[in-house]
């Protein structure tokens, strides 16, 4: 294989869809949002997306049967009063910088296809603290979307992301800004060391009044309840290097205790 190649697994009518990204990253935050989407919402696969850019590897099913590393785009018709929905998942990003721009230019291809106007990428926020109840913040192309997200709970700061939005998470707003697609990016905050399905929740609850839908939460619910032993482990060694710090410290001398008023 020396160029991307897509297969379209079928074809939908769409009404006005929205395109959602939700690649690895940080937390995997919206890794977990999109495929549980996925998994909710009865998603139909429409495209499965190859390239050379994407890690030499396949994924290894259950049952021991190997896939090349793909990226996926599924479909959902709402029958509610929403808009339907495209999802782009995947277990891998690229590799390489020049990857990053021609996957995230197919996926704005697809988008144009089916007549998207409208991007939300999924992602993490890195703390470097473990979140209980963790804030999401946002990212846009256009000034216009900032008061719309900011009334469902959405936080924009200055600096945060300090470090900007790197891989397809970022690249799909700026690259869809010149196309003329708005987009926004919710970031919800994670430690940054663990793959964190609270952050998702937090991420879908966004979601559900965008979409105007309803998504059962119960099986990221079951995931943060397994994930509780390695945080409370977490919590207990970053406690057990303070301490060691702390005693570490000088401590002051009856002449240092003169000059404290």
């Amino acid at each position: 294989m020396k160029e991307m190649e897509i297969e379209q697994i079928k074809s939908l009518d769409l009404n006005d869809p929205i395109l959602i990204e939700g690649l690895p990253g940080v937390g995997h935050i919206g890794k977990l949002a999109a495929e549980h989407l996925i998994d909710e919402l009865d998603a139909e696969k429409l495209y499965e997306i190859y390239s050379p850019k994407l890690p030499p590897q396949v994924i290894v099913s259950k049952e021991g049967v190997a896939e090349l590393v793909n990226l996926e785009v599924y479909a959902v018709k709402n029958d509610e009063e929403g808009r339907d929905i495209l999802i782009v998942v995947g277990d891998h990003q690229s590799v390489e910088n020049e990857g990053h721009y021609e996957i995230t230019g197919q996926i704005l291809d697809i988008a144009e296809e089916y007549g998207v106007k409208e991007i939300i990428t999924l992602g993490g926020f890195a703390t470097g603290e473990i979140v209980d109840e963790p804030d999401i913040y946002g990212a846009v192309n256009e000034e216009s979307l900032v008061e719309e997200l900011e009334d469902l709970g959405v936080k924009f700061e200055e600096g945060k992301p300090g470090g900007g939005i790197v891989g397809a998470s970022g690249l799909l707003l700026g690259l869809g800004s010149r196309r003329e697609i708005p987009a926004s990016c919710l970031m919800g905050e994670t430690s940054g060391y663990i793959v964190d399905p609270v952050g998702a929740q937090s991420i879908l609850k966004i979601l559900e009044q965008i979409l105007n839908i309803e998504v059962d939460m119960q099986e990221l619910e079951e995931r943060a309840d397994e994930m509780e032993d390695v945080v409370s482990k977490i919590r207990q060694k970053k406690q057990q290097a303070q301490q060691q710090q702390q005693q570490q410290q000088p401590q002051p001398t009856q002449d240092d205790l003169r000059y404290i008023g």
